[in-house]
């Protein structure tokens, strides 16, 4: 099961590999209040103020109860072999125990009866979080006797539905229901205890267990539990997985890992907590919910685990950091993203981390079959007569399906894959705002309509597996060259508009049909009205906020702007949230322009705002595989200035303090240093710091422990060689007849330190100036490239 062949031109799957589609109740179900169905918890929790995007509710949905016929059409016409969906708990027992709502299992007995008919096997979920209020009001998942109720209203469903049901998933993600629910709040039923969220993931992972008695005492053929898991990677294991990690990084990894992931697999597979998730969990809620006997039921045997797999989670250590609000237990560690492209919702795309996650399962949790129960994307798609383009989206799974099946190939037990979702629908606390489905849903008409990337999946089903060549898409800019018309004017004419001729039009249809164009985001986002108003869009807080350089790039672009007859937004993206705004504000088209001021080489914003289309330049160069134009200094030219310069000087122990790596800057200036260095036979000494006046202390006093003998050092940034300048004096070397000192960037406190530093000048207003003369000239259609300023050594007393 777990080999694979190829034939001819097709990346094969092994045969019988299942292929599907998933659906939540109240996501799609609408009917809130028919047929006898109770209250849920998101039914109350929709109407708490601010809840909701848009204070939008379940009640209509994607109206799937009185339209599951017309979907069952579409599972047809995609070929599904499975659909997965979630049972409503209050639609089958209003008030959570007693009483049965007879047209509750009525509607699911159609529907698995239509689905059966159609071909389509049913895979049914029993709880998707839509716990009936009544229960809530008893005490929810925070009560012990909350599991025993879902054992019971396990056995109801069954009883009906057991003869024609053979696969059962029980708990849907137990950590999102506990952190978002009970932990931090953002999701039903809203409650904020950190206590409370750890026994309600146990007592989840309790119902899941009873939930296994029951079901195999009835004969359940096959049961999944669906886990929401991520494997835990540093920044730099996000493109290097065989990374050596530092003691303190292993470390932040392995806590974070225990706690989002092993805290559910080692239960349920293992029979045990982890060890290092215990302390945490007694420490913030003690152990008496965990009784005698609880995980003897929890690791009753399954015949597969669910993987809902999305994005890593990607941390590092940072000493000083409080604990994420999200995962109690992680003091001093750092929850960087990974710096990939973004979906819609802000998740970096890493279709590797579904391979590591899949294999790593394989091999540390032996004799359990895997299945992904969850993968899929929410993209900003754009609905085009009788189609929907959404080719973001197929390229999101195309490359988790080749994620999967290189998995396979290394060995990984992988039985299927059920994409989310099938339909577009409620997607919880965002609202109808974020669409996940291979189906298009007008929420208003709820007219159906099959997105390109339903029809790509369609045929990865038929030819069970994906072609061995990835196509490359054609590009709007190759449109606009073989129609000979402007990217802009290719933009119109996919997005309708009526202000291109006929005779244009023709020949960019002519364009697309020949070249198989898919639009993409960018082509639907380029028409635009100007509204003579350009972004100045920050991504974080960077360190040393502060700095007068960085105040120096914004203050000068913010000039050059209003200079220009320009408005000027400054955006800041120092938050999830202000991110997401500074995202959608682009994305809706009120900027004509953006510059991005870079702060960290890579990041998912500016991946976020390249797909919309909209001209940026980044003041800063980018690290691949982003491409936009920028303008930035010669960071490699200035390093191997400095390091000519200290060996001219005949310092043979030049050490250096280098700034954080995700950032470009830092990484040129380290390359040039290293080369330097090679050139001359000399030995390479680094350190690392943050820029910070404090990092470069430390930084230099770790140098003088492992090197006493050094005579020079060259700091990526001044605040650093500020600091390891006060080391230095501390210690009783001389500066510069026993150690040189080097800085970069010519702060204006370079020349009034003891001694004066010698540096690396650059002019970070005239790299902004240049970023909106460049920007300016994209925006009127002239040709564009990338713009590196000179750095020029400025020798002062230092060195």
């Amino acid at each position: 099961m777990t080999s694979t062949a190829t034939r001819g031109q097709t990346l094969a799957f092994p045969d019988g590999f299942v292929w599907g589609a998933a659906t939540a109740a109240y996501q799609v179900e609408g009917a809130a209040r028919e047929d006898g169905r109770g209250p849920s918890i998101w039914d109350t929790f929709c109407r708490r103020p601010g809840a909701i995007a848009g204070g939008h509710t379940g009640d209509t949905a994607c109206d799937h109860y009185h339209r599951h016929a017309e979907d069952i059409r579409l599972m047809d016409r995609l070929g599904l072999d499975v659909y997965r969906f979630s049972v409503s708990w209050s639609r089958v027992q209003p008030d959570g125990r007693g009483a049965v709502n007879a047209a509750g299992l009525d509607f699911y007995e159609r529907l698995v009866d239509d689905l059966l008919e159609a071909g389509v096997t049913p895979y049914v979920a029993l709880y998707h979080w839509d716990l009936p209020q009544a229960l809530e009001d008893r005490g929810g998942w925070t009560d012990r006797d909350t599991a025993y109720r879902f054992a019971d209203y396990a056995k109801i469903v069954q009883d009906r539905l057991g003869d024609r049901v053979r696969t059962w998933m029980t708990v849907n993600e137990p950590w999102v229901a506990a952190v978002l629910g009970y932990g931090i709040g953002v999701h039903a039923p809203g409650r904020t205890s950190w206590a409370d969220a750890f026994r309600v993931s146990h007592h989840l992972l309790l119902a899941h267990g009873l939930g296994v008695q029951v079901l195999r005492g009835g004969g359940a053929k096959e049961i999944t539990l669906p886990v929401n898991l991520a494997p835990v990677l540093t920044p730099g294991q996000v493109n290097d997985p065989s990374l050596e990690l530092s003691p303190e990084d292993a470390e932040a990894v392995d806590r974070v890992d225990a706690l989002i992931n092993r805290q559910f697999l080692d239960p349920v597979l293992r029979g045990r907590y982890p060890e290092r998730v215990l302390p945490i969990i007694e420490r913030v809620a003690g152990l008496g919910h965990i009784h005698d006997g609880d995980l003897a039921a929890i690791g009753r045997p399954i015949d597969l685990l669910g993987v809902n797999y999305y994005t890593p989670c990607v941390v590092r250590s940072g000493p000083g950091e409080p604990a994420n609000p999200a995962y109690p237990g992680t003091e001093d560690i750092e929850f960087t993203g990974a710096y990939a492209p973004t979906t819609a919702t802000g998740w970096p795309i890493v279709p590797t981390g579904l391979s590591a996650l899949l294999l790593r399962l394989t091999r540390d949790y032996p004799g359990v079959g895997l299945l992904v129960t969850e993968n899929g994307a929410a993209f900003d798609d754009a609905v085009s007569g009788e189609r929907v383009h959404d080719a973001d989206r197929t390229a999101f799974l195309e490359g988790h399906l080749r994620a999967a099946h290189a998995a396979i190939e290394a060995g990984a037990d992988l039985r299927g894959y059920l994409v989310w979702s099938l339909l577009d629908n409620f997607e919880w606390a965002e609202g109808y705002n974020k669409r996940f489905g291979i189906v298009h849903v007008d929420f208003d008409s709820q007219r159906r309509l099959l997105k390109d990337s339903g029809l790509w999946y369609r045929e990865v089903i038929r030819r069970n597996g994906l072609w061995r060549e990835r196509a490359r898409r054609p590009t709007l800019e190759e449109v606009a060259a073989r129609a000979g018309v402007s990217r802009s004017t290719v933009s119109r004419v996919i997005n309708g508009q009526a202000t291109v001729s006929p005779e244009f039009r023709q020949t960019v249809m002519n364009a697309v049909d020949e070249l198989g164009y898919v639009p993409n985001s960018a082509a639907r986002s380029l028409v635009t009205q100007r509204t003579d108003t350009i972004g100045l869009v920050v991504p974080g807080s960077p360190d040393g906020a502060d700095d007068p350089l960085f105040a120096a790039v914004v203050r000068a672009a913010a000039h050059s702007l209003e200079a220009s007859g320009k408005q000027v937004t400054l955006m800041l993206g120092g938050s999830v949230g202000s991110r997401q705004r500074v995202e959608q504000h682009v994305g809706a088209g009120h900027l004509d322009g953006v510059v991005f001021v870079s702060t960290a080489g890579a990041d998912p914003l500016l991946s976020a705002l390249v797909r919309t289309g909209v001209p940026i330049v980044s003041l800063g160069r980018p690290s691949a595989p982003i491409t936009v134009p920028y303008v930035a200094s010669d960071d490699a030219g200035g390093a191997r200035a400095a390091v000519t310069h200290l060996l001219a000087q005949g310092r043979s122990r030049i050490a250096m303090i280098c700034g954080p790596l995700e950032g470009t800057a830092a990484q040129d200036r380290l390359a040039a240093y290293r080369d330097g260095l090679r050139d001359a036979g000399r030995r390479s000494i680094v350190a690392m710091g943050d820029y910070s006046r404090s990092s470069g202390a430390r930084a230099m006093s770790e140098l003088l422990q492992d090197d006493p003998g050094l005579d020079a050092v060259f700091a990526a940034g001044d605040l650093m060689a500020v600091g390891a300048l006060s080391v230095l004096r501390e210690a009783g070397r001389r500066v510069p007849e026993d150690v040189a000192v080097v800085g970069f960037d010519d702060a204006e406190a370079a020349a009034y330190t003891v001694p004066p530093l010698t540096t690396v000048r650059t002019s970070p207003a005239d790299q902004a100036r240049a970023a909106v003369r460049l920007l300016l000239r994209h925006l009127d259609g002239g040709p564009v490239s990338s713009v590196i300023l000179p750095a020029e050594l400025v020798v002062r007393s230092s060195a």
